[in-house]
């Protein structure tokens, strides 16, 4: 199952993320936390429960890398709970690597299509 959590900037969504990370450890679950934004705080994730100790956290440096991981993972059979923060960060590699003012529209939504599938 894949539950999108979106809204304004601030308005929670990493928060209830690391809620649910949060109950689902308190359960025995195994949880991944993909942190894309490069922002994870350890001290807000510990203050709402979060066993950092126990949480797989990744920083992949692109989207292509994020979402290897990401397959990896779902198909280990081994993850309960799998955090992706953000969607948005997923930036595709070809766009870190192109020069400025290079056009690549769309790439950031083909990447996201071929891994939802």
């Amino acid at each position: 199952r894949i539950i999108e959590i979106y809204g304004p900037e601030s308005s929670g969504k990493t928060t209830l993320a690391l809620h649910t990370v949060a109950e689902a450890q308190k359960k025995g679950g195994i949880c991944a936390f993909v942190d894309a934004e490069h922002a994870l705080d350890p001290v807000y994730a510990r203050k709402l429960g979060v066993d950092l100790e126990n949480l797989l956290i990744s920083q992949p440096d692109t989207g292509e890398q994020a979402l290897e991981i990401c397959d990896t993972l779902v198909r280990s059979g081994a993850i309960d709970v799998l955090v992706v923060d953000s969607v948005a960060a997923l930036t595709p590699r070809a766009e870190i690597e192109g020069e400025m003012g290079d056009s690549l529209p769309g790439l950031q939504a083909r990447l996201m299509s071929q891994a939802l599938r």
